[in-house]
């Protein structure tokens, strides 16, 4: 159990390993996005990528609490949601004109998950579990919205994370609702 709620730091520190390496070896310059004409592989790096400490620590800030809500739940569910993030984020790197990057996506993929599972399940804990992230993070809903986040923020990448989370909740409640049948 313990090992499970180690996992979201171990992938903090990677993020803070290459923001670290990049400011300090190479002056802010060293992103490794996502995005078009970009290698495959940047899709896999792009989370653990940020554009400086103050991004890195706004989104460590809320991956934290978000990813423990999940692993509450179980490792099965976290995975879930990274997979299926990912896979909602390949359209967004074969086909919108800008580059992105940082855990937003994933961030964002945690909150729609957390927000549908409660709906999906209705039992106490994926209800309380529902209502605590909406409690406190109901109000970055708005920013799935275009036009409202500011510019060089990439609403897509959160958009498309969110549904990942959705589709994840989706998928993890049906193969539930499958194993009890």
């Amino acid at each position: 159990m313990r090992q499970r709620f180690l996992l979201p730091l171990l992938l903090l520190a990677l993020a803070w390993s290459q923001e670290l390496v990049d400011q300090i070896l190479f002056a802010g310059q060293w992103n490794l996005p996502m995005g078009p004409g970009l290698p495959w592989w940047r899709l896999l790096s792009a989370p653990f990528s940020h554009s400086g400490f103050a991004h890195l620590i706004s989104n460590s800030a809320v991956f934290l609490p978000l990813s423990w809500l999940v692993l509450s739940r179980g490792m099965r569910d976290y995975i879930a949601i990274w997979i299926a993030v990912l896979l909602m984020e390949l359209p967004v790197v074969l086909l919108w004109p800008t580059a992105s990057h940082g855990l937003s996506g994933v961030i964002y993929g945690l909150l729609g998950y957390l927000l549908l599972i409660g709906w999906l399940e209705r039992r106490l804990l994926p209800v309380l579990l529902s209502l605590i992230a909406f409690w406190l993070y109901g109000s970055a809903l708005v920013a799935l919205i275009p036009g409202v986040s500011p510019a060089g923020v990439s609403w897509i990448g959160h958009a498309s994370g969110f549904a990942g989370g959705l589709l994840a909740a989706l998928a993890v409640h049906r193969d539930s609702a499958g194993q009890t049948s």
